[in-house]
């Protein structure tokens, strides 16, 4: 009986080239992968930047705290810290963090219920599923006629959350407290699709919706949508939950590795070590 190889036990995706479009964890996700023993091909496509209409974030912090929302919908961790940074600039954090323990929070996903936790405050009620269907499928058996719901959205996001809301009775006030730019520039754009397409990149990594929608628009530009359609169905493609999978449906592509049941950056991490270490 052949001995196991500790090396391939221990860094199984030795020898695997990963091309990651993360921003804001970029070196956090690297070094796990690299941890593993795979090279990474970084690309950081999105940033993230305040909202900038500050006085309309201020505006609706000094509605939640002269009169704090029966429910508050929180879709991304980031959205709670940027509403957070927009109340401390304002002078505002405390009464903002007494009038947030004061409502029904529904989160989706771990990373809203990971930033309450770090003001010591936890959710009421969590989605099944991290997407807006499920946060709309936890608040579809309650009577919400007249309540006051607060929604931190998300930038870009569909109506549908509001709009079920509505529909179901209740009095929606949304939120977008944060930005996407461009990050990467068009010749690291040009040398990602490059390396793609001769078959040097054994997976890429999306994490977050806009990663996705923002690499197909720079091909379009650039005059390389095909080649970059092509060279993303010939990659596999790792998607860290299903709202990205969904961004990647509707662009007619497949995610190819996704963790199951949590959905954040390390169990993408397993997910891809245990697909490319077949």
């Amino acid at each position: 009986m052949r001995a196991a190889d500790p090396i391939t036990e221990e860094r199984p995706l030795t020898g695997r080239r990963i091309a990651l479009v993360e921003h804001r964890e970029l070196d956090r996700l690297g070094r796990m992968l690299e941890e593993l023993g795979a090279a990474t091909l970084r690309c950081p496509l999105v940033a993230i930047a305040d909202a900038p209409d500050q006085g309309t974030l201020r505006a609706w912090i000094e509605r939640a705290i002269a009169a704090p929302f029966d429910d508050l919908v929180l879709m991304t961790g980031e959205g709670l810290r940027r509403l957070r940074g927009t109340a401390e600039r304002a002078g505002l954090e405390a009464s903002f963090r007494d009038a947030l323990g004061r409502m029904r929070t529904i989160t989706r996903g771990p990373k809203p219920a990971r930033a309450l936790r770090e003001i010591g405050l936890g959710p009421g009620l969590r989605a099944a599923t991290p997407t807006t269907d499920g946060v709309i499928a936890a608040l579809s058996q309650e009577d919400l006629s007249r309540r006051r719901v607060g929604i931190q959205l998300p930038p870009d996001s569909p109506p549908r959350l509001a709009d079920f809301l509505r529909e179901a009775g209740a009095l929606p006030d949304p939120v977008v407290p944060y930005v996407y730019v461009p990050r990467a520039d068009s010749r690291e754009i040009a040398s990602l699709i490059d390396e793609m397409t001769r078959g040097a990149v054994d997976a890429i990594a999306f994490t977050s919706a806009p990663q996705v929608a923002r690499l197909l628009e720079a091909a379009a530009t650039g005059g390389r949508a095909d080649q970059l359609l092509a060279a993303l169905r010939m990659t596999p493609i790792a998607a860290i939950g299903p709202v990205v999978a969904g961004e990647l449906q509707r662009h007619g592509l497949a995610a190819a590795i996704m963790p199951q049941g949590s959905f954040f950056m390390k169990p993408l991490v397993s997910a891809i070590a245990a697909a490319l270490s077949r």
